[in-house]
């Protein structure tokens, strides 16, 4: 019997089989475009992996109706295990495709979680356990998977990263950088490490650190997939963003941030994101609200995840599509549905609502809105530098909305983190000249300066 790069035994490959195999769990857990080479095997029969991994693959797409895509490979899968004697782990994965694929998401993860506990050197099988976790906001079960693999084998390629981000989300930063440093030690180039420590700068405000670094790192992203090199690209402009160089921001957005598969879920949030965050900053985006929103109208039913659904519909309400309402429509049905998940009704429904009232410009609404909605996210999904775009959103309602006083208290909490950033301090002055404390706001000022 074969066996997969990392060891794991392998049922009725070929060559070429397996070097698809090998390019998707590599592709996979490198966020390299090579995840597509498993679609190159056609031939008939495909072997269970073959079949399998293609089906997921589709699924990674993060469109309502994929389901429908990766099914014919479930049965390609089916068919293969009724041909060869499969390992325990092999009929474990075809489990998870069809878990997946029926929208049972406990299922999956259980499912992943036995295969990672039973081999612990399947490292797609870890990477799609912390994607379903991170998706629900489970964070303590990303590092526990994580540190069981690593207790077990050690330092193996891009687990680091694996190790890093699960400790960033868990605010366990120097637990994070040291994962993350040790990770970049065994596979120099693992950009989930590099991004790890893109959020840990961020929230410690090392700015000068992180721009430099991911400015280095840059050269190194081309062979990535569509998410990851736009979202290094949208960590480096988060950098830039706090040191007021907004027409870099705009151009890393032109450039980079929207500028590889718009038709793409995480690429679609990502644009939606950083258009925000410039607004907020007082920048003049132009038409570009236009062209996101013409992307953005095809999702205008979509309810798989809530953490995007709800940045599609801000995203189509700042563009001025009536698809906004409709999405909004589909939101509250959700929520009606979601018998045992109160994420649907108590998280992502009133916060899709306060968006879009922020996004045509009813800000008293939106802060009540949102003030109702914003501590509850944090089984919304996304991670913390993603989710924070929605208490920005929060404050910039509170500031057009004249609640200075909120504000007020939210920014020099922030201000812990990025003491010196220009929307920051800007937006933190104008506060103060309004609450008439001119003193506060002359320091404000000098933070600019300096």
């Amino acid at each position: 019997m074969t066996s997969d790069f990392l060891g794991n035994p392998v049922t009725g490959a070929d060559a070429t089989a397996l070097t698809a195999i090998d390019a998707f769990i590599g592709g996979l857990i490198s966020y390299e475009t090579r995840i597509l080479g498993i679609l190159d095997v056609t031939a008939a029969p495909m072997p269970a992996m073959v079949a399998t991994f293609a089906g997921i693959l589709h699924l990674l797409a993060e469109t309502s109706g994929a389901e429908t895509h990766a099914e014919p490979f479930l049965a390609a899968a089916r068919e293969a295990a009724g041909r060869d004697a499969l390992t325990s782990r092999e009929v474990l994965w075809i489990e998870v495709l069809r878990q997946w694929i029926a929208g049972d998401i406990d299922g999956t993860i259980t499912t992943l979680d036995t295969i990672v506990a039973q081999s612990p050197r399947d490292l797609a099988a870890l990477k799609l356990l912390q994607y379903h976790h991170f998706n629900r906001g489970e964070f303590a079960g990303m590092l526990r998977a994580a540190l069981a693999v690593h207790h077990s084998e050690g330092d193996l390629p891009y687990l680091g990263g694996m190790l890093a981000f699960a400790y960033e989300q868990l605010h366990l930063l120097d637990e994070a950088e040291k994962a993350a440093w040790a990770g970049l030690g065994v596979a120099p180039t693992d950009p989930w490490a590099q991004h790890a420590l893109a959020h840990v700068w961020l929230t410690r405000g090392q700015i000068d650190e992180g721009l430099a670094a991911l400015t280095q790192w840059s050269s190194g992203w081309q062979n990535l997939n569509s998410f990851m090199v736009t979202h290094l690209w949208w960590h480096l402009a988060l950098f830039h963003l706090s040191k007021g160089e907004f027409a870099t921001v705009l151009g890393l957005y032109d450039m980079q941030i929207w500028a590889y598969d718009k038709s793409y879920s995480q690429d679609q949030v990502g644009a939606v994101s950083m258009l925000a965050r410039l607004e907020a900053s007082g920048v003049d985006v132009g038409t570009r609200w236009a062209d996101l929103g013409e992307w953005l109208a095809p999702r205008a039913t979509d309810t798989l995840l809530p953490f995007l659904s709800v940045q599609y519909a801000y995203g189509l309400a700042r563009a001025g599509r009536a698809e906004a309402d409709t999405l909004l429509a589909a939101l509250e049905q959700a929520a009606d549905r979601a018998e045992g998940d109160p994420i649907w009704r108590d998280a992502a429904l009133p916060l899709a609502r306060g968006l879009v009232a922020h996004a045509r410009g009813d800000h008293v609404r939106a802060v009540a809105l949102l003030g109702d909605a914003v501590p509850r996210l944090s089984h919304l999904g996304g991670s913390h530098a993603q989710r924070d775009l929605f208490a920005l959103v929060l404050l910039d309602a509170q500031v057009k909305a004249g609640a200075w006083a909120d504000a007020q208290q939210a920014l020099e909490l922030r201000r812990v983190h990025d003491p010196r950033g220009v929307p920051l301090n800007t937006t933190l002055a104008r506060v103060y000249d309004a609450l008439g404390l001119p003193e506060q706001a002359a320091a404000a000022r000098a933070r600019i300066a300096a």
